[in-house]
């Protein structure tokens, strides 16, 4: 992996070619540009991981680009529409049109529409990263965990104590979530684990 400028003040090592949908086309949107994998990652619930995360090059074929400027002001009704397309970016094309919205408005507004700077403005530490997550739309604890798991994994985050501030999601050669997909055979790996955990909580309620 080369070496490049990822914000002001900042050179960290590049993103590894990302490997999470099995669609090469999404795949690179994915590892060039950062607001498709958050966005990938808000969708990434109530539908497979790939189909979560080829959900930004839908959009990008259906309105044009994936940048936050251009999602922040579009209008809402045809976002819907634009998810709605078979085959449709979510399962819940309206309410996840508003939230991918509502995060792109978001970036736009607070970091100048440059989704990297959550993560590089500043000089942050791991732990500010992780509030900065946290505090975008759609963004939970857990799913910013996994994000920054993400980042430390596969898209060149080198700030010390990221795997504490990702944990468990950091934890190295684990296979919890999509930060650890590299291939079809980690994916249908972590999909297990996935099952697992969710028949464990099942069984705990009843």
């Amino acid at each position: 992996m080369a070496s490049v400028p990822l914000g002001a003040g900042t050179c960290q090592t590049g993103p590894m070619v990302l490997n999470i949908t099995a669609d090469p086309a999404a795949d690179e949107l994915l590892t060039e540009n950062p607001l498709a994998l958050l966005i990938g990652m808000l969708l990434d619930q109530q539908v497979a991981m790939e189909t979560a995360f080829s959900g930004p090059l839908k959009l990008q074929e259906r309105i044009g680009a994936v940048d936050a400027a251009t999602i922040a002001g579009y209008d809402p009704e045809a976002l819907v529409e634009a998810f709605r397309q078979t085959p449709a970016v979510h399962r819940y094309p309206g309410s996840m049109a508003a939230r991918v919205q509502s995060l792109c408005r978001t970036i736009q507004q607070d970091w100048g529409g440059d989704a990297a700077a959550i993560w590089t403005r500043d000089d942050p530490s791991s732990t500010d990263v992780l509030k900065r997550l946290k505090a975008l739309p759609g963004f939970g604890e857990q799913k910013a965990k996994i994000f920054l798991a993400l980042l430390g994994k596969q898209y060149g985050f080198t700030r010390e104590g990221w795997r504490d501030a990702s944990a468990p999601y950091g934890e190295d050669g684990s296979l919890r979530s999509v930060a650890d997909i590299t291939s079809p055979e980690t994916l249908a790996k972590v999909r297990e684990f996935k099952r697992e955990m969710k028949a464990a909580a099942r069984a705990a309620r009843k």
